[in-house]
């Protein structure tokens, strides 16, 4: 008998600086075994950085030469990802509270979002964040998107901690995301949540 999951609504109706962690059938084969931080959500959307895909080929170094800031090497580096199909030349930080810069966003949870390159200055000199990643790119739902994709069950949420979202290991993320909920994918019915 397959593990039915559960899912009681978020409390604030709004699944900001909360995880997607995708279901087992999800079709959209980009998403497949993601998840994804949540940075804002409303009624007119929402938008959301995908934590477990690395981008092999590009460097934080290759980055930052790309960019024209100094120094190279950088005294400290940044994983990258890929945060989405949208925009995949933009680029996001998303880091822990501990530093603001013009333009950073909290997010719901403790996070923070900037999209400024004074971040990149910041860490390439030693400092910056304590823990951060970088994502090109971002996921993006239209109005009731997301809330229609919750209700077809292609989703699962979580309250992230910082060990899974800056964790450098992306293989084991969704594995370990599930099984943060309890949940083992192995025996999640693809009808989660219907009674």
């Amino acid at each position: 008998m397959a593990h039915k999951v559960q899912r009681a609504p978020h409390p604030t109706g709004s699944l900001a600086g909360q995880l997607l962690i995708a279901m087992p059938g999800l079709s959209d084969g980009r998403f497949t075994r993601s998840v994804i931080c949540i940075c804002a959500h409303s009624p007119e959307g929402a938008m959301g950085l995908v934590l477990n895909r690395p981008i092999p080929k590009l460097s934080f170094e290759a980055l930052l030469r790309q960019l024209g800031i100094e120094p190279t090497p950088p005294q400290r580096r940044i994983r990258l990802v890929n945060g989405g199909p949208v925009e995949e030349g933009r680029g996001f930080v998303l880091h822990s509270g501990d530093w603001h810069g013009e333009g950073s966003l909290p997010v719901a949870g403790g996070f923070t979002l900037t999209a400024n390159v004074d971040i990149l200055k910041a860490i390439a000199e030693g400092g910056g964040p304590r823990q951060c990643l970088l994502a090109l790119g971002y996921a993006a739902w239209g109005p009731g998107q997301l809330d229609a994709e919750m209700a077809a069950n292609a989703w699962l949420t979580a309250t992230p901690d910082e060990a899974l979202v800056f964790d450098p290991d992306t293989d084991t993320t969704w594995a370990r995301a599930m099984s943060s909920l309890g949940v083992d994918p192995g025996r999640l019915a693809e009808a989660a949540g219907h009674a």
